[in-house]
């Protein structure tokens, strides 16, 4: 009878430790080091255009007859013009006047495309084909000849061009919720919420208006710019702002006559504009490709 020895009890592999889970993404500031950089440069201009009576030296309309045209210095960092303004104060106050005009002009912009793309995308019929008809009209031409135009009818001023950058800017905005409303509205659940009998009017405010706002609050940061460039162009052309209002357009174009020999009167205000363009395009560029729900979508 032979006896059987138990087998040796087998030896299992050591645990191995748990994986520590994965973290989310990383910030949008450590994975975009340009949007970074340029959403600093904005915030500058922005705390500069707040602060500007603490911040610029002097008082950016007062005249010295005996600092005319001077090179930049100890006591004028940037320059004077040819009225013996500093340079330096006028830039500052200029940022207050760019970002004033580049803010309100794209609200009044995407307030009017708001209205109009969502009676364009809801409605139908003939009521749709005139709206587009008119969104196309302001599309086919340029904000800056639309702009000029508006101007005439208006007047000059600071409020005026606000008023003028903004209705030139509806089309845009008005083609993009109209876009929008057309995908939210074959949606299943406003299918669903209109086969429900929910009134009309608590369908859009409750479904397809928070699918609206969100994209176009997207394009009002990249827009911004946009109005900037167009409202300096007005102030350029001598139809925008009036002097001796601080203005960038304004400043370029005082200083065209004594590029030559006084460079740094339309360079100092040409600088500070092309910065803040490239700053906020960078910005909104960046704001688009992380929180569009289309390109997220395509990603």
């Amino acid at each position: 009878m032979s006896i059987q020895t138990p087998e040796a009890p087998t030896t299992l592999p050591p645990a191995e430790p748990p994986k520590k889970a994965k973290t989310g993404r990383r910030s949008i500031f450590l994975r975009r080091p340009f949007f970074t950089i340029a959403l600093i440069v904005a915030a500058g201009y922005v705390l500069a255009a707040i602060f500007a009576p603490y911040v610029a030296p002097y008082d950016p309309v007062m005249q010295d007859i005996n600092a005319m045209m001077q090179a930049p210095s100890v006591a004028h960092l940037l320059g004077t013009d040819s009225y013996g303004q500093d340079i330096l104060s006028r830039v500052i106050y200029g940022a207050r006047y760019a970002l004033i005009i580049g803010i309100f002009s794209v609200l009044i912009g995407a307030a009017g495309g708001l209205v109009i793309g969502l009676a364009a995308g809801l409605s139908g019929g003939w009521l749709e084909w005139a709206l587009m008809r008119l969104i196309d009209s302001i599309l086919a031409l340029p904000s800056l000849i639309l702009a000029v135009a508006f101007i005439a009818i208006l007047g000059q001023g600071v409020d005026k061009v606000v008023v003028a950058v903004g209705l030139s800017m509806i089309g845009p905005f008005a083609r993009t919720v109209r876009a929008d409303v057309m995908q939210v509205r074959v949606q299943l659940f406003v299918e669903a919420a209109t086969l429900m009998s929910i009134p009309y009017l608590k369908v859009i405010w409750r479904h397809v208006l928070p699918n609206v706002i969100f994209p176009l609050a997207v394009q009002v940061t990249i827009r911004i710019s946009e109005a900037i460039l167009v409202s300096s162009s007005l102030s350029f052309l001598g139809i925008g702002v009036t002097p001796p209002t601080p203005d960038w357009g304004l400043m370029i174009a005082e200083g065209r006559a004594f590029v030559s020999f006084a460079a740094w009167m339309s360079a100092m205000p040409g600088f500070a504009l092309a910065l803040l363009l490239i700053a906020l395009s960078i910005v909104g560029d960046g704001i688009r490709e992380e929180f569009d729900p289309k390109l997220r979508r395509g990603a």
